[in-house]
């Protein structure tokens, strides 16, 4: 433990007037039979204190804190200087009384000193970000200068900030663009950027860990409070932005009929050709100001993400999302016109929103629109994707679909994806898998998941690919950390759909996200809801899936003649409770196939047990666990003597 991580403990430690009492309550005997899922202390700590609940509601005194943002940015490419101004307002709902702020610098991830997960090239490296000016309450301060900090800062303050107060801070700030290189954000080529984690903020303050003050090392993802933001870009002529939130003064950067082709792209079910390379290449689409201003506004949104070419092509269309309310979502896409995948991209990105807001998660689309940008990152911003081109388009479609699901985790459920990735990218990757089945049809979706999800997890047997789900993201690397957040979680909750049933499970995830959409979710929240809405103590499923070192591996124990049929006899060498299918073959040459689903193993069984009927005599019996791959497949079948 460095001497570093032990000071900054001791700094970030807040003295909570609360805390003498609370150790002396004995949590363990107050809370219900829900307390066999271990929980981290701070989270019964937040239990005591009213903020959190074993029935997965928020408590009746939670909080979460929350700012306003007003920015301008000026880009002029192929500068890569980006500079920036803004003036923050942060509300502190919290009951403490906050001393100091820890303001993010994500972009020093880029700095030669900064730690990161891995290597870097050269061309990766900036000086990282300048504080040009910092004031608290329109009074000058200094800003901190301190060599042992990075992507995070502690910030004093000249006066405390007490609960239900707010204080204002006002920034300039620029840093140079380092190109993208296939990481979030950058230069995609000289004149066309992505701009993300480019400004100075307030890091999260939360009820269960107080301030998130992790570095950002460039592998584990982000944390976000949901904020207010009022953002202009300013661009040379001739340059497009798109971007985060209501793009509210367009008759002021587009030339009449660029803005009459935007206009009808926002209720057109058809895609719309809004401006094109050539049509850019004669100045004929934007204002042709020295420089525009492209301003744009969201509310309660915990990001805000940029594109801006001035040689891409623009699509757009849209789509109804939300069937009662009658509304539709724009779907837009920039991209270069030698991408023969992103032409249909509109197309993907529409049908895409349909099936989320209709089919699975099938809660309507929570924004008003979305942009897939032409990138290289395949990464996700609150209604915006960057995203690469490939030559299979069904893969961009997925790939596309993928991000677009991060707009319900992390976005409009406030996950803390650096901690707990799983609860982002696990259902990403989950309703990617049902998205595909009517695009692949089932063999094809089972094949792609098989091969790009599952295979690199179940058939690497290191020690490190056993660690349990729930493990924090920030102790991981590498492949530990990939298969721990995408495919082994979203393999448990496809697990527990087939448990409950398509009907319990839809109720059971619909009413997580109507309890915590626009808060701050935590992995015990998820579970006890799912335990409360279906009635059923489901604790012996998560401890088995997301709580235990176990994997998938079934076994053929025995099969015996019984009344009526055959006793077949599965065991669970690996532990985790998976569904899987008995391929029967009979004497007579029939086939017949039996499915078990993951209530064989309830209980903690860890040998379960299927009754086969049949008059038949059995020749051969094999288990198939399809997506839910077998980590040792020499002992899944069994042959008559």
């Amino acid at each position: 433990m460095s001497r570093t991580f032990v000071r900054s403990a001791i700094r970030w430690t807040t003295a909570r007037p609360w805390l003498a009492a609370v150790l002396g309550v004995p949590l363990l005997a107050a809370l219900p039979s829900q307390s066999a899922l271990y929980m981290p202390r701070s989270f019964r700590l937040a239990i005591a204190r009213g903020t959190r609940t074993t029935d997965g509601r928020p408590g009746a005194s939670y909080w979460q804190n929350r700012a306003r943002y007003q920015i301008a940015l000026t880009v002029a490419p192929p500068n890569r200087s980006i500079r920036g101004s803004e003036k923050i307002t942060y509300v502190n709902e919290s009951p403490d009384t906050l001393r100091r702020v820890a303001f993010r610098l994500f972009m020093n991830v880029h700095q030669p000193e900064a730690p990161r997960a891995g290597g870097a090239r050269a061309s990766y490296l900036t000086s990282g970000v300048h504080v040009d000016s910092f004031a608290v309450n329109g009074t000058t301060e200094q800003w901190p200068d301190d060599s042992r900090h990075f992507t995070w800062v502690p910030v004093p303050l000249p006066a405390a900030l007490a609960p239900h107060d707010s204080v204002r801070f006002d920034v300039g700030w620029h840093y140079d663009l380092a190109p993208a290189g296939g990481t979030r954000e950058g230069i995609i080529d000289s004149t066309t950027y992505y701009l993300a984690y480019f400004y100075p903020r307030v890091s999260v303050y939360d009820d269960v860990d107080g301030w998130d003050t992790m570095d950002f090392i460039g592998t584990q993802e982000f944390y976000s409070d949901f904020n207010d933001y009022d953002v202009t870009v300013s661009v040379p002529a001739s340059t497009i932005v798109w971007g985060t939130g209501t793009l509210t003064n367009p008759a002021s950067v587009l030339q009449p009929e660029y803005l009459r082709r935007f206009q009808a792209s926002l209720t057109s079910d058809e895609t719309i050709p809004i401006a094109s390379v050539g049509e850019l290449a004669r100045h004929a689409v934007t204002q042709q100001n020295a420089t525009n201003g492209w301003h744009f506004a969201a509310r309660n949104v915990p990001d805000v993400a940029f594109g801006l070419s001035d040689h891409y092509d623009w699509d757009g269309a849209s789509v109804l999302v939300d069937d009662s309310a009658h509304r539709r979502a724009s779907v837009q896409a920039a991209y270069n016109d030698s991408a023969a995948d992103f032409h249909h991209m509109v197309r993907y990105a529409r049908h895409a929103l349909d099936f989320l807001s209709h089919q699975w998660p099938g809660v309507p689309y929570p924004y008003e629109k979305t942009t897939v940008f032409q990138g290289g990152a395949g990464m996700e911003y609150p209604m915006m994707v960057n995203d690469e081109s490939y030559p299979d388009t069904s893969f961009s479609a997925i790939v596309a679909e993928h991000e677009l699901a991060h707009t319900y985790f992390p976005f409009y459920m406030g996950i803390d994806e650096t901690r707990y990735g799983f609860m982002d990218e696990g259902w990403a990757t989950t309703f990617e898998y049902l998205f595909e089945q009517p695009l692949l049809g089932a063999k094809g979706a089972t094949t792609l998941y098989q091969r790009f999800r599952i295979a690199g997890w179940i058939h690497d047997s290191s020690a490190t690919q056993d660690l349990p789900i729930i493990t924090p993201g920030d102790l991981l690397r590498g492949n530990a950390l990939g298969n721990n957040e995408y495919g082994k979680p979203s393999l448990g909750y496809l697990a527990v759909k087939e448990l409950l049933g398509d009907a319990m499970f839809r109720k059971c995830l619909h009413a997580y996200v109507e309890r915590w959409h626009g808060k701050h979710p935590q992995p015990w929240d998820f579970f006890y809801t799912f335990n409360a809405v279906s009635g059923r103590n489901l604790n012996w499923f998560w401890n088995d899936w997301y709580f235990s070192n176990n994997y998938i591996d079934l076994s053929v124990h025995s099969v015996t003649r019984a009344r009526g049929g055959y006793a077949v006899v599965v065991d669970n060498v690996g532990g985790m409770d998976a569904p899987f299918d008995l391929a029967l073959q009979y004497s007579d040459g029939s086939t017949q196939t039996v499915h078990e689903t993951p209530a064989v193993w309830a209980a903690g069984e860890k040998a379960g047990r299927v009754t086969i009927a049949t008059t038949k005599t059995l020749r051969s019996l094999a288990i198939d666990g399809g997506i839910f791959m077998d980590a040792d497949t020499t002992n899944n079948r069994w042959t008559a003597r």
